[in-house]
């Protein structure tokens, strides 16, 4: 099952580390940090690589990609135009997106087995014909069984998910990308990313009492704020690494994706190795400790972290107080002993109408003996939650062990109800119809995203993220004025009473973990006689297309489609929800598209002016069709981090299907702007970013000099108002040489097709 992390694999991989480290130390000639040793220790090359942070692009080898049963789909039907007949490096694809919440995990999954049979045979016979693992629905969320089962310290993971970096809590550089460039590393290609930037956050001090690992990276989130971790890798080190388990770190490093980081890590120590062992690894624990001055940053580093990081962020952990973060927002920080304050001031549903728990980023052994704890205090006082309660165990063998172990049985007594081992609410899989749309409520979940309609589809609802523990307190209390550390409960004699800290649990089962029912389908050793199918007149699959390629001409007279205003993610851009079922089918999926954009233009989500009949209030997607067939392209205007949240690539390529030549913004996220390149869609943002402010309704913008394209010289886009009059705006872009190369090709894999022709 783990071919692919069988020390022999492992060891070779920390040699290739070596060897090209010691290139990189006579080039750099001072000590390396740990984000340094993992990145450049997979260079294709070495030698002449361009190092220069934030400004050069790199090549790098992964280890591993991972796909998610969502992305993935756009990621094998891109794979598949490549000519290959097997996946060059180690890959595999978990079923965790498209089982939906319902009832509980028997019938959900049952459901989901059910109604997406189609994309689960697809996948799977894609799988065994590419040489990929392929993990079954109900086998566990992408993250939590990569950690599991594949990631080792010092590896270079890449994953169709931006929650990928999970597995930087044992010592992975693990890196959230589009499909497209998770198809190139398929297909043997290097993976090319900006060379990040550091930043290094050191811990001091040790847990304790109500504290856990998630209100680190909360307080982290409102330090740096959504975009504050954009092309840069977070490096966490300090006296304070080695008290937080491996688990736990990888609460930390999963939420980096909330800070846009390109990535996130800790250095290898002995929490990693004890989970290592308890997952059944122990030589890769043994190779870790022989290779660990690959692992951990050279002891100058953090003996003089200001001289090596670009910015430096302290913590104590012995001072911090339990965080909570929302609504709609993971920057929007608080300790929760001022939230009750702050509903009060912003009129926020005081309510708590649903407490969620597990998911990708909190549903760790340890986690979930916390919060067993906090529930057997409530049954030892005859209490049972007061706000609905759900349960999501991250993977088959989490909700095995803590059946066996009694956390299962302790969450249920108070009113649980254990879902699917997938993502579930935490991705707009939740299905609730005892809320109107559009009714103000509030929610406490232990996940990590919570944009405006992320969970339920239901502009009304907002989500506060916490600790899982935290948001157990609260669903006994019923009320986001409830703080545990402060506020007492009344027990079931009319007896009021504090629930206390959760005591010390332990990081991983003293009894070891149980493996529950075996989801992993191994690929066969020749799949060259398996047919993957697809049926053209199916409603979730779509065979793709190759973009045309650039006509080499300017983009001249386009329309602009739409101009999001404030914060527009990829949420907004392709929305989730109801439409994942489409996810493999761009043509239907593009529907959706900016359906949840806010379009200044008409100051509401998902409509635009139509240029060509002056139809006002229209659908977004409708408005694009109906240009398309008109043979016009257009351009989307975009603020600031636009594009930031999910790696969805059908954020850039629904609008490349339906017409978008460029999209310009104050500032881009960085994994939808490489999504865009990958596309063949022009990124391109305001020289002056108060020129947003420029564009009108009714403008038609040109952008010229297109002929002239190159690296670090900006183009000019010609603005014609309504009434005659022109202005020029100068934009810039980040595309290089290689890049530029997509675009006149039409996208990355049409460029990398006619090299390889």
């Amino acid at each position: 099952m783990n071919v692919d992390s069988t020390p022999l694999f492992v060891e070779e991989a920390y040699k290739k580390m070596e060897r090209n480290l010691e290139i990189v130390r006579a080039r750099f000639n001072r000590p390396l940090t740990l984000a340094e040793k993992l990145l450049l220790g997979h260079l294709d090359d070495a030698k002449g690589s361009e190092l220069d942070p934030g400004e050069s692009y790199i090549m790098l080898n992964p280890d591993r990609v991972v796909h998610q049963d969502v992305t993935g789909q756009m990621a094998i039907l891109q794979f598949m135009q490549s000519g290959r007949t097997e996946v060059a490096v180690p890959t595999t694809v978990h079923c965790d997106h498209l089982v939906q919440a319902r009832v509980g995990a028997d019938s959900d999954l049952q459901d989901a087995l059910n109604e997406s049979s189609e994309v689960y045979q697809f996948l799977e016979s894609s799988c065994r014909k590419y040489g990929m693992g392929f993990w079954k629905p109900g086998s566990g969320i992408i993250h939590q069984v990569n950690l599991e089962n594949y990631a080792f310290p010092g590896c270079l993971v890449i994953g169709t998910d931006s929650h990928t970096p999970n597995a930087g809590g044992l010592g992975c550089l693990a890196i959230g990308v589009g499909g497209a460039d998770a198809a190139d590393v398929m297909a043997g290609l290097p993976w090319e990313v900006k060379y990040p930037t550091l930043i290094g956050v050191k811990l001091t001090g040790e847990l304790s009492g109500w504290t856990a690992p998630k209100d680190v990276i909360i307080y982290l989130a409102g330090v740096l704020t959504v975009a504050g971790g954009t092309n840069a890798i977070i490096e966490y080190f300090g006296p304070g690494v080695n008290s937080i388990s491996c688990t736990g770190k990888a609460t930390i490093t999963n939420m980096g994706a909330e800070l846009g980081a390109t990535g996130d890590v800790f250095p290898y120590d002995e929490r990693m190795a004890t989970y290592l062992k308890s997952t059944r690894r122990p030589k890769l624990a043994e190779l870790a400790e022989k290779y660990k001055h690959l692992l951990t940053a050279d002891p100058e580093v953090e003996a003089d972290p200001s001289q090596y990081y670009d910015r430096v962020v302290e913590i104590d952990l012995s001072m911090l107080e339990p965080q909570i973060t929302g609504p709609h927002s993971p920057d929007r920080a608080r300790p929760i002993s001022a939230l009750a304050k702050e509903v009060k001031e912003e009129g926020f549903p005081d309510t708590v109408s649903v407490a969620l728990i597990g998911s990708c980023t909190n549903s760790s052994y340890e986690d979930m003996s916390r919060c067993a704890d906090i529930a057997q205090q409530a049954t030892a006082h005859g209490l049972t939650s007061v706000s609905e309660f759900m349960v999501t165990p991250g993977s088959e063998q989490v909700r095995a062990t803590i059946s066996r172990d009694g956390q299962q049985a302790d969450l249920e007594a108070i009113g649980g109800t254990v879902l699917a081992n997938a993502c579930g609410p935490c991705i707009g899989q939740w299905k609730r119809d005892e809320v109107a749309e559009g009714e103000p409520n509030s929610i406490v979940t232990s996940y990590n995203r919570n944009f405006p309609k992320r969970n339920d589809a239901n502009s009304g609802t907002l989500n506060f993220i916490s600790s899982p523990e935290l948001a157990v307190a609260m669903a006994l209390g019923g009320s986001l004025s409830f703080n545990p550390m402060a506020d007492p409960l009344t027990d079931s004699n009319g007896n009021k009473f504090m629930l206390v800290p959760p005591k010390p649990a332990p990081e991983v089962p003293p009894n070891g973990f149980d493996v529950g029912v075996h989801g992993y389908v191994a690929p066969p050793e020749d799949g060259s006689g398996i047919n993957v199918n697809v049926d053209p007149g199916s409603t979730r699959l779509q065979i793709l297309e190759p973009w045309p390629a650039w006509d080499g001409n300017d983009f001249v007279d386009m329309p602009v489609l739409v101009k999001a205003a404030g914060k527009c993610t990829t949420d907004h851009i392709s929305p989730a929800g109801a439409w994942l079922r489409f996810r493999g089918h761009l043509d239907n999926l593009s529907d959706n598209m900016f359906l949840g954009a806010v379009n200044s233009f008409t100051d509401e989500p998902g409509t635009g002016k139509n240029q060509l009949s002056g139809e006002q209030i229209q659908p977004i997607p409708e408005i694009a069709r109906e240009y398309k067939a008109q043979g016009m392209q257009w351009i989307a205007i975009g603020d600031n981090n636009y594009g930031e949240g999910s790696s969805r690539e059908h954020a850039a390529m629904s609008p490349r299907m339906l017409g978008a030549a460029a999209v310009i913004t104050r500032s881009f996220a960085r994994i939808h702007e490489a999504n865009l390149k990958k596309q063949g869609v022009l990124p391109l943002t305001f020289e002056d970013a108060g020129d947003y402010e420029r564009i009108r309704a009714d403008d038609r913008l040109s952008i010229v000099g297109l002929s002239s394209l190159a690296p670090g010289v900006p183009l000019v886009c010609v603005v014609t108002h309504e009434d005659g009059e022109m202005e020029h705006i100068n934009l810039r872009h980040t595309m290089n040489l290689g890049q530029i190369d997509w675009f006149k090709a039409g996208s990355a894999m049409n460029h990398m097709k006619n090299t390889a022709g």
